[in-house]
């Protein structure tokens, strides 16, 4: 990786799992690290952790909650009127099969609203913000998922809820976010990148914690994810790789390059056909703006 003094970088979800370890190297090599995150207590043990390692570590944390837009709507108001340019925005805030249907105060399913709508709205509201130029990266995580994954234009919200297919369909929308994401800049003109990314099957409390996964759930993620995971150090490296490299490819999808993409070094992976349609990616914007009052680069 190479070195990123000077550069500040906004990792959602930075305080575990893949976004820790992603805030951990971002640190390590030099970068601004702001730790966008729900609860302090546990941002504030995460720095210490990363300058325990990293004594002169640049960190700060911001509160952030994905599924709520009114949080969302603040972080951008703080940040704008701040004023600071961003170098990688780094959208990995996630949760994973809730097993039962949740709706935030917004009245989104939990999954999507904390998964894709939120970071839709976030990265809308923080774009005028980004650095100008082909080094400044926006990075939305997608999943391996997306392959099994359904837009249901019709009901989004999954109010006949199904906690893996939900799942699925917010990580699909990553993934169709992030390659419509820089056909736009890339129609504006703009040297931006978005780069989505994904980071294979990677141990993390994601199942365990992230949607107050019933029993049935942990016990699945568990034997999954111990038995076929890779370290969050090591998933991470995707993420890293789109968020810094001059080799990574606004528009190309990266992820581990082992067997089913499951583990292993950061390489190109495959888009499911259902992922590249453009009239679908442009069909779930248009409802995304509607959705969350955030319209841009239309």
């Amino acid at each position: 990786m190479p070195a990123q003094d000077g550069r500040l970088a906004i990792v959602t979800g930075a305080t575990s799992g893949i976004g820790y370890a992603a805030a951990l190297a971002l640190a390590g090599a030099g970068a601004r690290v702001v730790l966008a995150a729900r609860d302090a207590d546990r941002a504030e043990r995460a720095m210490v952790a990363i300058r325990r390692e990293h004594p002169g570590a640049a960190l700060e944390f911001r509160p952030l909650d994905t599924a709520r837009l009114s949080s969302v709507r603040a972080f951008a108001g703080a940040w704008r009127a701040d004023g600071r340019p961003i170098d990688v925005l780094l959208l990995n805030a996630g949760i994973a099969w809730v097993p039962q249907r949740q709706e935030t105060e917004d009245g989104f399913e939990r999954q999507l609203a904390t998964n894709y709508l939120g970071h839709f709205a976030l990265t809308g509201m923080l774009l005028p913000n980004v650095r100008p130029g082909p080094a400044s990266r926006i990075v939305p995580v997608a999943s391996i998922a997306h392959q099994r994954g359904t837009l249901r234009f019709d009901d989004l919200q999954f109010r006949a809820y199904d906690a893996r297919s939900a799942y699925r369909q917010s990580k699909l929308a990553m993934l169709m976010f992030g390659l419509e994401l820089d056909r736009r800049l890339r129609a504006s003109a703009s040297a931006i990148r978005a780069i989505p990314v994904h980071p294979g099957i990677t141990r993390t409390a994601i199942i365990r914690r992230g949607g107050g996964a019933g029993p049935v759930q942990r016990l699945t993620g568990q034997l999954v994810f111990g038995l076929l995971g890779q370290s969050a150090a090591r998933g991470a490296l995707p993420l890293l790789y789109a968020a810094t490299s001059t080799e990574a490819a606004g528009g190309t999808y990266y992820g581990p390059d082992g067997i089913g993409e499951a583990r292993g070094w950061p390489s190109v992976s495959e888009i499911f056909s259902h992922a590249r349609d453009e009239t679908d990616a442009q069909r779930l914007w248009a409802g995304s703006e509607r959705l969350t009052g955030a319209p841009w680069l239309s």
